[in-house]
């Protein structure tokens, strides 16, 4: 047997101290916004340490692969050859309950948020991930197409294990921090210089690591705690019956995209709108917290002339899959069935046909908005104001996203999402 190394390679060391470090910020910080979330004076900042929380959970996953292949490939450093059998039995088995732990709290959490359900309130919540607001996170497969009862069900096992998993953390961390400092400063063998370079080394023999790393006993010893610790958890947190559950959340079925009519031209002044000079821009609020979006894709046909307020009218076509407001879990939940549904239904139309002058450059535009499958009738107040063939209007209303079957099975009290969604138009058009 080759001779084992004096102390980890650098990698192993930081990636160490790196998930040492999530670990630890992470199960406080659980158990604050678990509560925080129901408070409404501390909504808002429980929503941003929940989306916190998951990118950190995902960090923790991908170093925690990148330390598995890692340590298949480097030799570790070996035991004092006067370490009993037992401790050597707990140490290694300690070390895989570790591995399955950073594994197994990651998993069970994206589990959970990706059966769209919210154990906290017992009620559908479809609420996206993004990494760090940088990227969205896919949700696991087939979970959220799930009957409801089952997504329920799985939410809340999977956040019981999660729970019960995140103590044999505590357990674990306070054992494996006991028995370092036991080393450093008891036995005086310089286990812990392994991980901390500055310390200095023992002077004692040590015994090298077999090359199968860890035996298959001490192997199973440490996952079947891990595995203990998800059962019981998953158990323990099976959820009471719920009354008529598939009347209670109604499943949201994609309506098919179908051609957009034919649209007939109005017999006012024809404009072209500058869709680089133009917005469509629509805000509330999000946990407490304003938001401001925008569609990036969008285009209109328009036809007006205050003088023949008669022949006017307006097209407008907006592709809702290009809703935009900086924040990728938001994002990532607009393009959801039971929000905007953008696969399902790419196109919302809005469509005036009946102007009404007000004084001066005021004016109103009643017609027709259309989101997914449900139609709503629309009243727009506007500005109009010409000079040497270019026109600028300005106009802004407010929307009841309960109206339109917007968030309905997530959110339909507006508890998170202001029901009261307000849209403004600004658009720059040339004769």
């Amino acid at each position: 047997m080759s001779a084992s190394p004096s102390r980890y390679t650098p990698v192993a060391i930081a990636l160490h101290w790196a998930i040492a470090v999530a670990i630890i910020a992470m199960i406080p910080m659980g158990w604050w916004m678990s509560e925080a979330i129901n408070e409404p004076g501390s909504q808002a900042l429980a929503y941003r340490v929940f989306q916190i929380h998951k990118s950190v959970g995902f960090l923790i996953l991908a170093l925690t692969a990148l330390r598995l292949v890692w340590r298949l490939t480097h030799r570790t450093p070996g035991m004092p050859a006067e370490m009993k059998t037992w401790e050597r039995f707990a140490a290694r088995a300690t070390h895989a309950a570790f591995y399955g732990l950073m594994l197994a709290l990651p998993l069970t959490g994206w589990l959970y948020v990706s059966t769209g359900w919210a154990v906290a309130t017992d009620a559908p919540l479809a609420v996206a991930t993004s990494w760090f607001g940088l990227f969205t996170v896919p949700h696991l497969p087939f979970i959220g197409e799930a009957a409801a009862g089952l997504r329920r069900a799985v939410a809340y096992q999977a956040m019981g294990a999660h729970g019960l998993m995140a103590w044999g953390a505590v357990v674990l961390i306070a054992l494996h921090v006991g028995a370092a400092l036991k080393h450093q400063f008891i036995n005086r063998d310089g286990v812990l210089a392994h991980m901390i370079p500055v310390l200095k080394h023992g002077e004692g023999r040590t015994a090298p690591e077999p090359k199968s790393l860890l035996s298959w006993s001490e192997r199973l010893g440490g996952l079947s705690f891990i595995a203990a610790l998800a059962v019981a958890g998953g158990i323990a947190a099976k959820p009471a019956p719920l009354a008529d559950v598939a009347g209670a959340v109604t499943a949201v079925a994609a309506a098919p995209a179908t051609a957009e009519a034919a649209v007939t031209p109005g017999t006012a002044t024809a404009w072209t709108i500058d869709k680089t000079a133009s917005t469509i821009e629509f805000t509330g609020t999000h946990a407490g917290a304003a938001f401001k979006g925008r569609f990036e894709q969008w285009e209109g046909q328009a036809w007006f002339d205050p003088a023949d307020l008669a022949g006017s009218k307006a097209v407008v076509l907006v592709k809702t899959g290009t809703a935009r407001t900086g924040d990728a879990t938001q994002e990532g939940s607009l393009s959801g069935a039971e929000w905007l549904d953008p696969t399902g239904c790419p196109i919302a139309r809005f469509e005036a046909t009946s102007f009404k002058a007000l004084g001066g450059n005021r004016y109103e535009a009643t017609g027709t908005l259309r989101i997914k499958t449900t139609t709503v009738p629309v009243v727009l107040p506007f500005t109009f104001e010409e000079a040497n063939g270019v026109a600028k209007v300005a106009g802004r209303l407010e929307l009841d996203r309960t109206a339109l079957d917007l968030g309905m099975m997530s959110d339909a009290s507006g508890d998170w999402v202001s029901k009261a969604i307000g849209v403004e138009v600004r658009v720059k058009a040339k004769r």
